[in-house]
């Protein structure tokens, strides 16, 4: 996969709204635990970047998958992992089905919204006792004439304390786990206030992503037109595996630039850094371990962008998909973990920008479907572990 002059237009615009309105508050935003989403997503609507892929008709570019990849690729501009993947989850995770398999309503009533800017979505897969596993969501959703009623929990939820809307993935009937369940788009705030049954019941701290805000939500029987399903009741889980590839394509896009950025900030400092008579980077071990780093980031690059290649010819690429997101957490850890070693006292401490990278790399490895649950994939594919009966 080749960047065109097209894609470079699209990085060299967003990274100019990073370095004017992003970058110069994160610190700010990192310390206050939450970001504005509404003022952030306004302004990259107005620049046509949140809908890159999405149709035409409702505000998108209609342009194909690498462009989002180009996009991912630049958010690692910004120096926090919190705000990226809050706009991750608008371009990639909470819209890919709706804009695939959404009716003309629900198009125009959450989807140009979103790409406009003037709502903010979240994605409704994980519970409390229901992360990786999919399947074993308990939420349900109880028809009461031509609608739903909604009661369970969601947790682990990106931009629900500012979200307007939810694409939720919830039990619409008590038929096998994996033709039972459906996604529903759910209306969290009318007003600015919270609809009637919804709860925020908690903002979750988290060691890392700090300036991403994190709900674990209630739900108590929440009045919902069925019309505002997507697609056919009990696909929901098909839908959200297809959603998945998108989401763990935009993961491991998303960490390119920022790894590369934690190598070079450790080169500068290495280069700095006098030790023993000789600066850091003089000493072999230092050379050869930074060395490593960066070919395994850009081994990581080669199978993100050969993923994408095959997405956008029309393939199935969750074996691609997969191993990019394993790949991606594992170098998430190790890039970080190295590097803050090379800068000793200086990266123990807070407001270092690796000791950051630090702690906000380490969800890649569990959001978005834990190593081993890519690994479980993987094995199925290739043949070496039983696939589950899907009743």
């Amino acid at each position: 996969m080749q960047f065109t002059h097209e894609h470079r237009q699209v990085q060299d615009t967003l990274k100019r709204f990073i370095d004017e309105h992003i970058n110069p508050f994160v610190d700010e935003w990192e310390a206050a635990e939450i970001f504005p989403a509404d003022e952030v997503f306004k302004g990259l609507g107005e620049l046509g970047l949140l809908g890159l892929t999405k149709p035409v008709e409702y505000g998108g570019a209609g342009l194909d998958y690498s462009f989002s990849v180009a996009m991912a690729e630049t958010l690692g501009h910004i120096h926090c992992g919190g705000v990226p993947m809050a706009i991750g989850v608008q371009t990639d995770m909470c819209t890919p089905a709706l804009a695939r398999h959404g009716s003309e309503e629900l198009k125009r009533q959450f989807l140009a919204p979103a790409i406009a800017g003037d709502m903010v979505g979240c994605i409704g897969v994980s519970e409390p006792g229901a992360g990786s596993d999919v399947s074993a969501i308990k939420s349900y959703a109880r028809k009461d004439g031509d609608d739903y009623l909604i009661s369970g929990q969601k947790m682990w939820i990106t931009n629900s304390l500012q979200a307007d809307w939810m694409c939720m993935l919830v039990n619409t009937s008590d038929g096998p786990a994996h033709k039972n369940k459906s996604l529903v788009m759910v209306p969290l705030r009318e007003n600015g206030k919270p609809v009637k049954g919804f709860e925020v019941g908690q903002k979750i701290r988290k060691i890392g992503m700090n300036s991403s805000d994190t709900g674990l939500l209630y739900f108590d029987e929440v009045r919902v037109p069925q019309r505002y399903r997507i697609g056919a009741e009990g696909a929901g889980f098909i839908y959200q595996m297809q959603q998945f590839q998108e989401e763990r394509l935009w993961a491991a896009a998303s960490c390119i630039q920022s790894l590369n950025n934690c190598i070079d900030w450790t080169i500068e400092w290495a280069q700095e850094r006098k030790l023993f008579g000789a600066s850091l980077a003089d000493q072999q071990w230092v050379q050869f371990k930074l060395a490593e780093l960066k070919t395994e980031v850009e081994s990581l690059r080669a199978l993100t962008y050969l993923a994408c290649e095959h997405y956008v010819a029309g393939q199935d690429v969750t074996e691609w998909a997969t191993m990019a997101k394993l790949k991606a957490g594992r170098l998430n850890r190790l890039v970080p973990d190295t590097c803050l070693q090379f800068w000793g006292g200086m990266g123990f401490t807070w407001d270092n920008k690796v000791s950051r990278m630090y702690r906000d790399g380490r969800l890649a490895s569990i959001g978005g479907g834990a190593d081993e649950v890519m690994m479980g994939i993987l094995t199925k594919i290739m043949g070496i572990a039983k696939r589950p009966a899907h009743g």
